[in-house]
């Protein structure tokens, strides 16, 4: 979907890239630990921080995914980068509370760090509609690929919009 996003983007800024900082299976410890070397690489202006569903079905406790959110955020931040965080969920079989909780980390950094936010719910969509998962029930499907590129460029366009004015 970031090459989808990428073409979608570059309609409104065609010198813009996307750059593909993502592993799989990471966790937002292994992000806290990459980013600052791919600010440095890279010196973006916006950064997506997608990360914490992997900590989420590992039961990560949320303390530590709070405070590793919070080191990419200040990072990126201090970096002069606006910072877009994707919500996340896990299901509720993990338990209500721990699920509840790490949920609601997402809107209330947002919140707190002024970024912008991409709410869970949005992506939810996605996952309950038939076809747009793997068999895993957690990893999109092929062709949900270009539905997630859409629901990340609403927000980014929305930034590239505010920034040229």
């Amino acid at each position: 979907w970031l090459h989808l996003l990428e073409q979608r983007l570059q309609q409104q800024v065609p010198e813009l890239k996307v750059v593909n900082a993502g592993v799989s299976g990471d966790t937002t410890s292994g992000g806290a630990n990459r980013l600052p070397g791919l600010l440095k690489t890279y010196s973006p202006e916006l950064v997506v921080i997608e990360l914490g569903g992997n900590d989420g079905l590992r039961g990560t406790p949320v303390k530590l995914i709070q405070r590793n959110l919070i080191t990419m955020i200040e990072a990126a931040q201090g970096s002069g980068a606006d910072v877009l965080l994707v919500g996340m969920q896990i299901p509720p079989n993990y338990g209500p509370r721990y699920a509840e909780a790490l949920g609601q980390l997402y809107p209330t950094l947002a919140e707190q760090y002024k970024t912008m936010l991409l709410p869970f719910d949005l992506l939810a969509k996605i996952s309950t509609a038939p076809g747009m998962m793997q068999d895993d029930g957690i990893h999109p499907s092929a062709a949900a690929q270009p539905l997630l590129a859409d629901l990340l460029a609403q927000p980014i366009q929305s930034w590239l919009t505010s920034r040229s004015k």
